[in-house]
């Protein structure tokens, strides 16, 4: 049995954590945020902490002053520890207490974190590209927390069982007005004819911690990288497209099935320069 952290308390992690009059539980009132540790660093932690706090402060929850980053990247080590893991997913999940929809108890920030053990070789490029599709039956918003981890997931949820079924990686989703969003994990880049293009956050996404940091990068490599509106038509006449989030970098797309049998076949080499040039060395960043 391995362990977690609840509320600073290192516990099993079969532990029970929430009742049945749980907010967290009833309406999805939470976030989270997922790291990728190393030796216990996290990656991109500045990036992560950020967007956290960020969303703490959009969704109005009190936490103490002492819940700060330094807290908890010590309490994210000792897990680690406390649970063999080298190189772990990590995955910090805050929640509110009890109480009906207008009658919260309070709004203290009740928090897990939990950690999982990854293959040394999860961030590398995939020499075997990844088959995804169109997942037709939801649409994710677009206004202000559509870039923050909530615990509101169902779309993302709904389009995992979707790829499931159909035997794809991943599941591609639109945004409200039926424009492409991102993926059920990760976030989404096109290249045509050596134009790198993500949709921009006004269009729903996560504010992915690698999407960000990818895009600083290229531009401080004088690489054009656009955030915009990307239509359907243009994803699927793209010369490639690839995925990113904080887990496994950057990972590229060999095809997608767009539904009434239509698949769109994609190239790998400027994917593959980027991840050689940008995020080969993802521990020495």
């Amino acid at each position: 049995m391995g362990k977690m952290i609840l509320n600073g308390a290192l516990v099993n992690d079969a532990n029970l954590v929430a009742g049945a009059s749980n907010r967290g539980l009833r309406f999805g009132d939470g976030i989270f945020e997922t790291f990728r540790v190393v030796k216990g660093i996290i990656q991109l932690e500045d990036l992560h902490f950020e967007r956290f706090y960020r969303g703490l402060k959009a969704l109005g929850f009190d936490y103490p002053q002492h819940l700060n980053a330094g807290l908890l990247r010590t309490q994210i080590g000792v897990l680690c520890e406390s649970n063999g893991h080298r190189i772990a997913r990590v995955r910090l999940t805050v929640f509110r207490g009890d109480g009906g929809l207008y009658d919260p108890a309070n709004h203290a920030a009740n928090y897990i974190i939990q950690s999982w053990a990854l293959d040394s070789e999860n961030w590398t490029f995939n020499e075997n590209g990844l088959v995804a599709g169109i997942y037709p039956d939801a649409r994710k918003t677009m206004d202000s927390f559509s870039s923050l981890k909530t615990n509101n997931f169902l779309c993302y949820a709904m389009g995992a069982l979707h790829a499931k079924k159909m035997q794809w990686n991943d599941s591609i989703i639109f945004n409200a007005a039926g424009d492409i969003c991102e993926t059920t994990i990760a976030n989404i880049f096109i290249v045509k004819n050596g134009q790198v293009s993500t949709p921009a956050l006004s269009e729903g996404c996560i504010a992915g911690v690698v999407r960000t940091w990818l895009l600083g990068q290229l531009h401080s490599r004088g690489i054009f990288a656009e955030e915009k509106q990307i239509t359907k038509t243009e994803l699927m006449s793209a010369d490639e497209v690839f995925l990113t989030n904080s887990i496994y970098g950057l990972r590229w797309i060999k095809s997608i099935d767009a539904g009434e049998g239509k698949i769109t076949n994609y190239s790998n080499q400027f994917g593959r320069e980027i991840f050689d040039q940008v995020c080969k060395n993802p521990d020495d960043r």
